[in-house]
């Protein structure tokens, strides 16, 4: 009975792993998948609301990272002055504004036949 056991063990190191290729193209695609389903993703973003924040401008409505509506006062290079009630102006960091809202619409001509 042992020594059908043995027979029917790893077959004598036939076939005992692919070599050092072998673990390196299965971690290669691990980290390729991240890439495209983690890290691009998060990076195009990042980029997005960059462009957001560097495109903001006096009389924006916006919303705040700490979920606040307000209208944009005044501007400076790395402040805001966000009006959030009549009379009620914060001072916050350009940083901190999360999206804003109804953007003004780019003026379209149309041209009527």
């Amino acid at each position: 009975m042992i020594s059908i056991a043995y027979a029917m063990g790893t077959g004598g190191g036939a076939g005992q792993g692919a070599g050092p290729g072998g673990m390196i193209i299965p971690l290669v695609l691990m980290f390729a998948i991240m890439y495209f389903l983690v890290i691009r993703p998060q990076n195009k973003q990042k980029k997005q609301h960059r462009e957001m924040i560097n495109n903001l401008k006096k009389g924006d409505k916006i919303l705040t990272s700490g979920n606040i509506y307000g209208l944009i006062t005044s501007i400076d290079e790395t402040t805001i002055t966000v009006e959030i009630a009549d009379r009620v102006r914060v001072k916050m960091t350009r940083t901190s504004v999360n999206a804003l809202i109804n953007p003004q619409p780019q003026k379209v001509s149309v041209e009527k036949k």
